[in-house]
């Protein structure tokens, strides 16, 4: 019986915007399926048979959009609830495998396998794509290895292979799959420190591996000498099982379409305010911090180019939606400037605290206060059963022409009974 003193497995979910649209609609398995970001801009999800096709990631749809009528591929709008709701699933699913988990992005998580004995971790690899797809419909890979980076790099192996479950641990195959793995590829390291090791003439994992640390260390930082070391084996990127609360939220959107009225511009900011609100309250903060933002495109060549941002300092630290909006609105009105074809606004909540060090506010009563809380709650409550902006407010606006274009949208909601698929029998 061995045991290894590091075990982790990286879980990945194939195509993951592709595999939640795939889940329900069943029609387009095994077809070329791309899905786009905001705006129906670029593509950021693409089917093992879309990449077949020649479609790159991060491509712009226009560039591509004679290859996708050509070969019949089925385009989508980015859907974030629905993907949003599916990832929590996977990831519920997930902890029932090891209680330490770093979940990593919206289709990836860290698992500490330590207590798996070594001659089970590819069985067990195995069960956990069992589960996951059985349990939420949601294909994965996994990688696992001593540490975060080997993980990663069996992972990038292992969407290749039809195991899917490649495991490093005591494996005498690791070289093997690291030559496999070009430099731009290994976790870490980005474009520019790319360009710097292909001109040193370090092209692959393996090749970094074979580095002298300290021609690492003199040449890159300390993060490009642990990503040497940990494809070396040894562990230098430990799990963050306990995720620290965010400090700032931001919430902004590019328009569908150019707004040039006062009037549609306090309905974004409105909605904004209203769902940055709602994601602080969910984690239980307050803000005392508000920031307003506004720009036109600054590739409008025939206009004049503006933006501007103002921020507000609060009398007191509250995640209440009316009253944010109310100090939203004002700050709008002092940066905004008619003439212009605004592109995109936000609004960004700073200085966030736990609501459990709120101080109560001298110049207002406990029971508005208490009024005040019940009431958010009680909003939140409602739109969380019925689907978002089911209970809103009336300066957010109800057709919203600003809104971003979502032409390909499968209009699936997990969270709203109309917009489920029905199933005929």
């Amino acid at each position: 019986m061995i045991y290894s003193k590091n075990k982790i497995a990286l879980v990945d979910c194939n195509s993951f915007y592709v595999s939640c649209e795939r889940l329900f609609n069943p029609s387009i398995i095994k077809k070329p399926v791309v899905v786009l970001s905001n705006n129906d801009g670029c593509v950021i999800s693409r089917s093992t048979e879309a990449k077949l096709l020649g479609i790159k990631m991060g491509e712009p749809y226009f560039k591509v959009e004679k290859i996708v009528k050509k070969n019949d591929i089925k385009v989508f709008s980015s859907n974030y609830s629905l993907y949003g709701d599916i990832s929590r699933r996977v990831m519920k699913t997930l902890k029932q495998f090891s209680p330490q988990i770093e979940i990593y992005s919206i289709d990836e998580a860290f698992l500490n396998l330590s207590s798996i004995k070594d001659d089970d971790l590819l069985e067990f690899g195995n069960q956990i794509r069992k589960i996951v797809l059985k349990w939420t419909g949601i294909p994965t890979s996994i990688g696992i290895a001593s540490t975060k980076t080997l993980s990663k790099a069996a992972n990038h192996i292992a969407k290749k292979e039809k195991s899917g479950v490649i495991n490093l641990i005591n494996s005498k195959e690791i070289d093997k799959i690291l030559e496999k793995i070009k430099i731009n590829d290994v976790w870490g390291v980005g474009r520019q420190l790319t360009k710097f090791y292909i001109k040193n003439k370090i092209n692959t994992a393996y090749q970094l591996k074979n580095m002298s640390n300290n021609w690492i260390k003199k040449n890159t930082n300390v993060f490009g000498s642990r990503t040497a070391m940990e494809l070396k084996g040894v562990s230098c990127i430990s799990l963050e099982v306990h995720q620290e609360k965010r400090k700032n939220c931001c919430v902004s959107r590019s328009f569908g379409n150019k707004v040039t009225r006062l009037e549609e511009l306090k309905e974004a900011i409105t909605t904004h305010c209203l769902n940055a609100a709602e994601k602080i309250r969910i984690d239980g903060q307050t803000t005392k911090k508000i920031t307003v933002f506004i720009r036109t495109s600054p590739f409008q060549k025939d206009r004049n180019y503006y933006a501007n941002a103002k921020d507000v300092d609060l009398p007191f630290e509250t995640n209440d939606s009316i009253e944010l909006v109310k100090q939203a609105l004002i700050v709008l009105k002092c940066i905004y400037k008619n003439g212009y074809r605004y592109q995109k606004a936000g609004i960004i909540l700073s200085g966030l605290k736990d609501i459990n060090i709120y101080k109560k506010n001298l110049f207002s009563t406990i029971s508005n206060e208490e009024k005040r809380g019940k009431l958010m709650k009680a909003i939140d409550y409602t739109n969380i059963k019925y689907g978002r902006n089911a209970l809103s407010i009336a300066q957010a606006g109800l057709k919203k022409k600003w809104n971003i274009k979502r032409q390909h949208s499968s209009k699936i909601d997990t969270a709203c009974f109309e917009l489920l698929p029905a199933v005929r029998a």
